[in-house]
């Protein structure tokens, strides 16, 4: 059985994961993803007991109950390249013996949930709305690093939507992940929008956004907006689900993004003081995880 080397998987010295500083004892398998290390504290505020917590840069974690349920959250900084480090780790955490360095035989699957903050795109969602991420679409490229992505991907609707917006050859080819449909189910109901999430690798240019750089296509949002497939649209922007959706359907993993709507990129509206709705859509996360 193949041991993995101490340069591919590094071990901090009091035993805990390289990035993470986490140990696995310390996770649950009930996982909330945030972007912000602030929320992991709103969020563990809930909490009825607290076990563990953790801090390392970007990466603060809290463990703990929830009436009855064992729920870790976790803050991802922001981008598709810190989500490439936290669901690694957090694999490696239930999937590798981190003593023999050997993967483990019986694999373990955890649930993980995004709940973060999102533009939109289509001029009827409107700011204050929580959006459920069927589908993401990752500008990214992340996955394309990785063996097997065709095996997780709706190529179909990746080779519609190039074809349709006449994808850049400089650019990462996109790829197009679906959620959990059982974790889907769980969570969703009446007061989300369902769409598809556009991942983008930065907030400015691969946005759309323009200051004083010019990007290669100024009409790429119009394009999007417009954008259908077997019924389906693209309603917003984020930074992190693609990779999330991407990385947990290849390792066995449970995934789901839900959203904040706190800025439409069509209306031009934005709500600046959005603490207050993201508090009710992570109760209903906590209540329904």
């Amino acid at each position: 059985m193949r041991v993995i080397e101490p340069s591919e998987l590094i071990i901090n010295p009091d035993g805990t994961i390289f990035h993470l500083h986490m140990k696995p004892e310390q996770l649950a398998e009930n996982i909330i993803l945030v972007g912000d290390p602030g929320r992991v504290k709103m969020i563990a505020a809930f909490f009825d007991h607290i076990e563990s917590q953790t801090e390392n840069r970007e990466f603060v974690s809290a463990t703990g109950f929830y009436g009855s349920k064992k729920i870790t959250v976790l803050s991802t900084g922001i981008g598709t390249d810190n989500i490439d480090i936290v669901v690694n780790e957090l694999d490696a955490l239930v999937n590798i013996d981190l003593a023999t360095r050997q993967v483990k035989d019986k694999k373990k699957s955890l649930k993980i949930i995004r709940i973060g903050t999102s533009g939109g795109l289509q001029g009827d969602i409107p700011v204050n709305a929580f959006l459920a991420s069927q589908k993401a679409i990752g500008f990214d490229g992340l996955l394309n690093f990785y063996e097997r992505r065709n095996e997780v991907v709706d190529l179909p609707f990746e080779n519609a939507f190039k074809s349709y917006v006449q994808w850049n050859e400089l650019l990462p080819s996109p790829y197009v992940v679906s959620a959990d449909p059982d974790l889907f189910n769980k969570i969703v109901d009446e007061e989300f929008t369902p769409g598809v999430t556009i991942s983008a690798p930065g907030f400015y240019g691969p946005q759309g956004r323009e200051l004083r750089l010019r990007i290669v296509d100024p009409h790429i949002n119009d394009k999007i907006e417009l954008f259908r497939f077997e019924e389906q649209r693209i309603t917003n922007y984020e930074m992190e689900c693609s990779a999330i959706y991407g990385l947990s359907k290849l390792l066995g993993h449970k995934a789901l993004t839900v959203c904040i709507i706190i800025a439409n990129r069509v209306s031009k509206k934005a709500n600046e003081d959005y603490k207050p709705v993201m508090v009710k859509l992570v109760k209903k996360v906590l209540d329904r995880i």
